[in-house]
């Protein structure tokens, strides 16, 4: 068990697991996410879908390998941090205690200096402190930037963090899809909170073409449990949140209202999204459908009915009709046409753009957020913060000789040492 164990955290195994998780990554990143079988039969093979599917890659990441690869990364990195604190707690310590420090003769070393203070000074330590050596001689010692030694365990707790976050996120988040035009009211899934569009705004290029979509919403509390809701624009890279969730400008479409005459008078009227349907109040086994909005209608070569613009030059309405399940009819209408069906008209009026918001309701993006500002602490520590210390021990003829030891510094630190003798010796000749 010992030898499993020492496998499981060790750095070796953490990066075999970083390896195939990039690969399941890749894999994810190149299969197209929540199909059928038979659209990966019809866009690959019948085999390649037969394999997308026993393995889980129509779903990659949420799949039993997936979570188990991130499981095993979570707890190498747990084993990992949890081993070494004790050793990190130990040397932290140590650092701290100028006995340690004198028994070394340190990364760099000068002798007969006149002022080691002014050493210190220059390499700007703390005020050292005054001690004596294991035979009793005069010392001075200071340390500094003992954070920086915490740098890699402190990166890996956030890398835990982030992973913990997206991974808990993931598995337990809920999505819905709100869509509609300006006044309408929708109820966002299962949850006790209702959404009301109270306006959306296309703002176009000089061209004509979309520059943005901007969404106002108003989301209200039906139930007296739970955060209060409260109004906010919505727009493309510009989420929005409220009452715990995150509302994001997701996509748009068209609609129209529809107005159904019965004997020349208003039976009832209404508003389709284009895929949306309207059962005749009455007679419901008579089903009006609006399959598609055409803005600046056409007769496309080798495509048939379809748009030559965005703009409302001449909408056009393709719609079906159902009568007990079966079609009955289809057929594509322009502005002032109307259907005849029976002792019914229908006709479609007022087109309009919809807008499609997409809601998120996550209750781990803030262990995933804190996760990467720790991992980015670490990488401060790692990176800027070098741990040095400097001491000076006097001789028994009355000279000092100043030591000094960095961790991260290496060269750089033996020139700045360097330096800051040669500074004290500038400034007080001949007493070298």
């Amino acid at each position: 068990m010992k030898k499993i164990w020492k496998f499981i955290s060790s750095m070796r195994f953490a990066i075999l697991l970083l390896i195939v998780l990039a690969a399941a990554c890749s894999v994810g990143s190149l299969v197209t996410q929540g199909q059928t079988a038979d659209w990966y039969a019809r866009h690959y093979s019948q085999r390649a879908a037969a394999w997308i599917m026993a393995l889980g890659l129509n779903d990659a990441f949420h799949s039993g390998w997936f979570i188990v690869i991130t499981g095993f990364l979570c707890l190498n990195l747990t084993l990992c941090n949890l081993i070494r604190l004790p050793k990190l707690i130990r040397a932290a310590k140590a650092d701290g205690r100028p006995e340690n420090a004198l028994r070394s003769e340190g990364d760099a070393r000068a002798e007969n200096v006149a002022d080691p203070k002014a050493v210190f000074r220059a390499l700007r330590m703390p005020a050292p402190v005054e001690c004596r050596d294991a035979e009793g001689r005069e010392a001075l010692f200071s340390a500094k930037n003992g954070a920086g030694r915490w740098g890699a365990w402190v990166c890996h707790l956030g890398i835990l963090m982030l992973i913990l976050g997206f991974g808990l996120g993931q598995m337990t988040q809920r999505q819905y899809t709100v869509y509609g035009v300006p006044g309408q009211t929708r109820q966002i899934g299962d949850t006790p909170y209702c959404l009301t569009i109270d306006d959306f705004r296309v703002d176009t290029h000089e061209d004509g073409s979309a520059a943005q979509y901007t969404t106002d919403i108003t989301v209200a509390n039906t139930a007296s449990a739970g955060p209060d809701g409260g109004s906010a624009s919505v727009s493309v890279n510009h989420p929005a949140a409220l009452a715990g969730m995150k509302f994001y400008q997701n996509s748009t479409g068209w609609a129209a209202d529809i107005e159904i005459l019965k004997d020349g008078a208003l039976l009832q009227s209404d508003t389709l999204c284009a895929g949306e349907f309207l059962p005749v109040a009455d007679r419901p086994q008579l089903v009006i459908m609006l399959d598609a909005l055409y803005p600046d209608y056409a007769i496309l070569p080798d495509v048939g009915p379809g748009t030559v613009s965005d703009r409302l030059n001449n909408p056009a309405y393709r719609y079906s009709i159902y009568y007990q399940r079966e079609i009955v009819g289809q057929n594509v209408l322009t502005a002032g046409q109307t259907i005849t069906v029976n002792e019914y008209e229908i006709r479609f009026v007022n087109p309009r753009p919809y807008t499609l918001i997409q809601i998120k309701v996550d209750h781990f993006t803030w262990l995933a957020l804190l996760g990467g500002l720790v991992t980015l602490a670490g990488l401060a520590l790692a990176f800027y913060v070098q741990p040095a210390k400097v001491w000076a021990v006097r001789s028994a003829e009355g000279g000092w000789t100043v030591f000094g030891q960095s961790r991260k510094g290496g060269a750089l630190f033996r020139d700045r040492f360097t330096a800051a003798v040669e500074q004290n010796n500038r400034q007080s000749p001949g007493k070298e």
